[in-house]
């Protein structure tokens, strides 16, 4: 019990975002991030930018390896504060 409790806290417990100032994405990588963060599905941003769904799959995790973040609720609060989900 003592192990399965600090297991679920690590999955619970958001990751600590790293400096966005500090975050180098490649223009590719930040294509899909914006994508995911407007609500596109792997497949959607697959089709959009004619790559497979592999391959945007590795472009997220690379993402978020990079961000420091886990989840697409993590990258939509990197985008906002980044200002990408700005409409005008």
């Amino acid at each position: 019990p003592a192990l399965a409790g600090g297991v679920v806290d690590d999955l619970v417990r958001p990751a600590p975002a790293r400096d966005d100032a500090a975050v180098e994405l490649s223009e590719r990588e930040t294509e899909v991030v914006r994508l995911i963060a407007l609500g596109y599905s792997n497949k959607e941003i697959a089709a959009r930018l004619k790559l497979s769904v592999k391959t945007v799959e590795t472009y997220k995790t690379r993402s978020l390896e990079k961000l420091g973040v886990r989840t697409r609720v993590d990258i939509v609060q990197y985008a906002a504060r980044r200002g990408w989900l700005r409409t005008e």
